[in-house]
């Protein structure tokens, strides 16, 4: 991580004992904890320039996903348990407590925002505020789903087919094709610091890394989807102050239905839930905006 507060890295392994999993991550700064969980296809590297000012006076941690970067690949599960977000929520949740951190805020882009939004519900008593960084609910796009968004979101379709089909396409060249991501969904792949690039380019040329990415997109349309509905018909919603930003370039920001009328319609209370636009931002908020970014969030937490 860049920045004058020194990070130290870590490896804890967590879950229950049929189910134990690695979860790498890196942990800096003094103060109040908050979690920052990155999303597809990048790892924690993604938080640099945010990760250095918070840890001004906050402690930071920042983690890999299970399955994603440094942390553990485990088995795929019955209908990808594995990789569902009630799943990487409990792992996150874990690594809080053994750090000592029984409350904390969370700031989640992508996947790790959907992992956010499954923690507020699974555990509301743990997550004092939130911050949702260019999603709309899971359940929402899957519902809402047209010809534009299919054609933005084409791989959300393609990553959910059956292994091993898009693992061996992917194959074929997958650096060419982890670039492509990254920069066709912002401002360039050129926005993206070199050292951060540099841990993308190395987990995504592993295969089990390139499968255990997928798992997650085919976890989101199955397990993640009957989550959903559980928590749905049970009437859990978000119960914390929570910040949405979406990049005004965006997928999320084009829809046609504001994001923070979407997510306050996932609240107990529609006024927990703030948020804007990023200026000048496509899906990468950090990496394209980070000076408007850092301060939206910083204002936040320290709200």
């Amino acid at each position: 991580m860049p920045g004058t507060v020194d990070f130290d890295a870590f490896d804890l392994t967590v879950g229950p004992p049929e189910e134990r999993v690695v979860v790498h991550g890196v942990r800096g700064g003094e103060g109040p904890p908050v979690l920052l969980l990155h999303g597809f296809p990048q790892t924690h590297a993604m938080w640099g320039p945010l990760a250095a000012d918070l840890a001004r006076d906050h402690t930071v941690v920042a983690t890999d996903l299970r399955g994603y970067g440094e942390s553990g690949r485990p088995a795929d599960g019955e209908n990808h348990a594995g990789y569902s977000f009630r799943a990487m929520a409990a792992d996150q949740v874990d690594v809080m407590a053994r750090l000592g951190f029984d409350s904390f805020a969370v700031v989640g882009h992508d996947r790790g925002a959907r992992v956010t939004h499954r923690m507020l519900l699974d555990h509301p008593e743990r997550v004092a505020r939130a911050a949702l960084l260019d999603i709309l609910p899971t359940a929402y796009v899957y519902a809402h789903t047209d010809r534009a968004l299919a054609t933005a979101y084409y791989h959300w379709f393609l990553f959910i087919q059956p292994a091993d089909l898009p693992e061996r396409l992917i194959a074929g060249d997958p650096i060419g094709y982890l670039h492509s991501l990254l920069g066709g969904w912002g401002s360039g792949l050129d926005a993206h610091p070199p050292e951060a690039l540099a841990t993308y380019e190395r987990a995504f040329a592993d295969p089990a890394a390139r499968h255990a990415m997928l798992e997650d997109y085919r976890a989101g349309a199955s397990i993640d989807l009957e989550h959903d509905a559980a928590s749905d018909a049970a009437g859990e919603r978000i119960a914390a102050p929570t910040l949405v930003l979406w990049g005004e370039r965006g997928v999320v920001g084009a829809n046609g239905e504001s994001p923070l009328e979407v997510w306050r319609r996932a609240a107990a209370d529609p006024g927990l839930v703030t948020g804007e636009a990023v200026t000048g931002a496509g899906h990468f908020l950090v990496d394209e905006q980070p000076a408007a970014t850092t301060a939206a969030v910083r204002a936040f937490l320290c709200g």
